[in-house]
């Protein structure tokens, strides 16, 4: 295919995961979702019993209805009482309707509390897994897990499954009637039961297949969807709507197909079930047609066991149906699942959990004061062992220092900073900060303690006092204010409409890069951080804006540990020191003005940079 790249790469970022191969009821999966259902046991129970209810009275009223036909159509009434039949029949009616109520009204609850339970758990998970896991795991995935999955289950098992306990019920008890009042009309019944269950096995197969196929075209279109519309400028300014458009289409024409498929096996499945079904009817008709011709049973009683027929094969079309509906919802189960008992890479030990607590339930009330000396000691990091990032990295930083990072792509620049913070582990040796391993104290303490402004700034629809205090959302307006007047963000804020109300709009649309540079700064410094961390802070923003920035990164790293990865490097001249790296070494170290009397790499970037920087300046100035 044209693109057929691009969409393998998509396809192993979204699967790679986990494949699922077996076509078989997997027993120990819904064990698990059952589990999680069974959180919610007291709306459940009462959901079963009104379900055994309403099966008890649809065994009765055939027995009525025989009642009816052989006292009062043929006996004439002789020996029945009709006044104390109309009651009895009035009173199951309205029995039937209040069961029929509260089963619906509790499936409802089920499904609405069972499916906030099941998103509640997959995203407070999914915020406690690791750097490595978003890395390699597309985001359509994760969002397709969350949103219709987990829709599809809850409703399985709030529907599907509890009309399997309805159905289940009832065939027991027309089983145990036919068979007590005549037990050849109820063998007649009875003996296609094992075809159904052999044809019903051979399409569950098929049909599983299909609907995990389906599941993965799915999580493609959502993804291709997803990367789409974030990447709608680049798309509009390199003029590529068309290949976007048929690649999608492609990918929408992959998920028809398999749905298609689906479709087609269970369009099959579903008539024949019916036509057994049809089958015993027309069986139970001529044997007891006969029997009524010769007086050996009563002709409600012929009636009876017709009724009976019609509504024991119908939990069947039931049971056929939702076995196909558990079926596709297997694959859903299956993926969520995955993601819920997704190891998460990078945790806290045991006793650092049981001392700290965890990242969703900090025991903030014992975290230590963070001060800022830091060391990295013989430290090992790779992505591929065979091709390592940082090689026996050493680093003494004291406390309020200055620590500028330069280097090429690849250089190992924003290695250094992932595992100051903890989003990656070493490979080898230790970190650590205020002469404590930091692996022996929280990832919370540690993250409560880092401001971290990234080289693209991502903000959160709502308002811009919303985004600025989203990492201390107890912060007064008063203190928002104050942090954004010392970088400078105040006067860009207060002309627009509404002030601090103002809108960002989705991912900060609403805003021009440099402010959005500038609330992300302002948040990050909001909870006063022990440690500053700038990676490329200033790489994608405007000279005006830079310059503002600049001019507050004095006074607001003061007495704060900092790290800087420089782009720029005419930002990190009044740095306390400045690392040069190249595949993970340190080639140069030093203050700005001890690496330019070297004359070596720094001082060959810097100038060089600077000769850049200057005849930009002039060729603007013409224009």
């Amino acid at each position: 295919m044209k693109y057929k790249t691009k969409e393998v790469i998509l396809l192993s970022s979204i699967l790679k995961e986990k494949e699922y191969t077996t076509e078989k009821f997997d027993l120990v999966l819904w064990k698990k979702l059952f589990k999680i259902l069974w959180e919610h046991k007291k709306l459940v129970i009462w959901l079963i019993v009104f379900n055994i209810f309403i099966a008890a009275n649809d065994v009765i009223f055939p027995l009525l209805n025989r009642s009816a036909i052989n006292d009062f159509a043929i006996n004439k009434g002789e020996n029945a009482n009709l006044t104390l039949f109309c009651i009895i029949y009035i009173g199951m009616i309205a029995f039937k309707s209040f069961c029929l109520f509260s089963f619906f009204k509790y499936a409802g609850h089920v499904e609405s509390d069972f499916g906030k339970n099941l998103r509640k758990k997959c995203f407070d998970h999914v915020q406690q897994l690791s750097f490595p896991y978003f890395d390699r795991t597309a985001n359509g995935w994760i969002m397709a897990r969350i949103s219709s999955d987990c829709s599809r289950i809850a409703e399985t098992l709030a529907w599907s499954f509890v009309d399997l306990i309805w159905g289940a019920f009832l065939i027991v008890e027309l089983t145990i009637v036919m068979l007590v009042i005549d037990w050849k009309m109820a063998l007649a019944v009875l003996v296609i039961v094992p075809i159904l269950f052999v044809v019903s096995l051979y399409f569950q197969k098929r049909i599983l297949r299909e609907q995990r196929a389906t599941r993965k075209a799915n999580s493609l279109v959502t993804a291709g969807f997803s990367e789409s519309i974030n990447g709608a400028k680049t798309t509009k300014t390199l003029g590529v709507e068309e290949r976007n458009f048929e690649e999608f289409m492609e990918k929408t024409h992959s998920f028809k197909m398999h749905s298609l498929k689906a479709v087609y096996l269970n369009s099959i499945f579903q008539p024949i079930v019916f036509l057994l079904a049809a089958l015993v009817i027309a069986m139970l008709m001529t044997i007891g047609g006969q029997e009524v011709l010769l007086g050996t049973i009563e002709f409600g009683t012929l009636s009876l066991f017709i009724n009976y027929a019609d509504l024991f094969f119908e939990p069947l079309k039931q049971i056929a149906r939702i076995m196909s509906e558990v079926q596709v919802a297997q694959a859903n189960g299956e993926r969520i699942i995955s993601l819920i008992e997704e190891p998460i890479e990078i945790q806290d030990r045991a006793d650092v959990i049981e001392k700290y607590g965890t990242l969703l339930a900090p025991k903030v009330e014992i975290y230590e004061e963070l001060k800022g000396d830091i060391d990295f000691n013989h430290v090992d990091f790779y992505y591929n062992e065979n091709e390592p990032v940082l090689r026996d990295f050493d680093l003494h930083v004291k406390q309020g220092s200055m620590v500028a990072l330069v280097g090429e792509t690849g250089s190992g620049k924003s290695t250094i900073v992932n595992l100051l913070c903890r989003f990656y582990e070493p490979k080898k040796g230790e970190i650590w900060i205020d002469g404590h391993n930091v692996q022996d104290r929280s990832i919370g303490w540690l993250h409560s303690n880092i401001g971290y402004v990234l080289q693209s700034p991502s903000l959160f629809s709502g308002t811009i006092l919303d985004n600025i205090r989203f990492g201390k959302p107890e912060a007064s307006k008063e203190e928002v204010v104050a942090v954004a007047k010392l970088i400078h963000a105040h006067e860009f804020i207060m002309k627009m409409e509404k002030g601090y109300e103002s809108q960002v709009g989705e991912g900060g649309d609403l805003l021009s890069t440099g402010e959005k540079q500038l609330i992300s700064f302002a948040r990050a410094l909001l909870s006063d951080p022990r440690i500053v961390i700038l990676d490329e802070a200033t790489s994608s923003i405007d000279t005006e804006s830079e310059k503002l920035i600049q001019h507050a990164i004095v006074t607001l790293l003061k007495d704060r540990t900092s790290f800087v990865v420089a782009h720029r490097l005419s930002t990190i001249v009044d740095a306390d020191v400045i690392l040069v790296l190249d595949h993970g070494r340190i080639m140069e170290k030093g203050t700005h003005s001890e690496l330019m009397k070297l004359k070596g790499m720094y001082y060959e970037l810097f100038t060089s940079q600077a000769i850049a920087e200057k005849t930009q300046e002039v060729l603007h100035e013409e224009e």
